[in-house]
């Protein structure tokens, strides 16, 4: 992805710290959401058991239900406990074309998981074992990995307590 120069780059760090005088409230000045938090996020699979395998199995997220789809007859919708109360989920729509992972308007970007730093260790010695490439300590950011899952969606294992962005309480 081409990245912006010069004045372009100005322009944009400008727009940046316009949005956050204007939209950007004070944590003590801050209304509490009106939201509980995420009960479950949901993303299309191409393959249940190998979704399976790499959440549960390579990741250590224990799959907690695998049901029929209420809405797609012959689909399979399963979910991962993500720990803290909060599920990751997934459906796969046999029979119906897919295109390839895509990162656009309106997609994942990816998704930022929460983990100590023994697992972070660990998530980081298993993707070296499996030749799996990924962004990480050594490689331009210290307290993150980011890797694709299978299906080509990108996650980060994030060695950050929940709430917290690069050291600061948000939250």
């Amino acid at each position: 992805m081409p990245q912006p120069t010069g004045d372009e780059l100005a322009a944009v760090r400008d727009r940046r710290e316009k949005l956050r005088e204007k939209y950007l409230t004070d944590r003590a000045a801050r209304p509490a959401s009106t939201a509980r938090g995420i009960h479950h996020a949901a993303f299309v699979c191409k393959d249940v058991e190998e979704t399976v395998r790499f959440y549960q199995g390579f990741l250590g997220f224990p799959l907690v239900e695998l049901v029929e789809n209420r809405d797609y007859a012959g689909s399979s919708h399963f979910f991962f406990d993500l720990g803290n109360r909060t599920l990751l989920g997934f459906f796969d729509f046999p029979g119906h074309p897919h295109e390839q992972y895509s990162e656009t308007i309106g997609a994942l970007q990816h998704m930022a998981i929460s983990v100590d730093a023994e697992q972070f260790a660990a998530a980081k010695a298993k993707l070296d074992e499996a030749g799996v490439e990924y962004l990480g300590p050594d490689r331009g950011a210290d307290d993150s990995l980011y890797f694709r899952d299978p299906n080509g969606m990108g996650l980060e294992l994030y060695c950050e307590e929940l709430g917290r962005f690069e050291g600061t309480e948000l939250l």
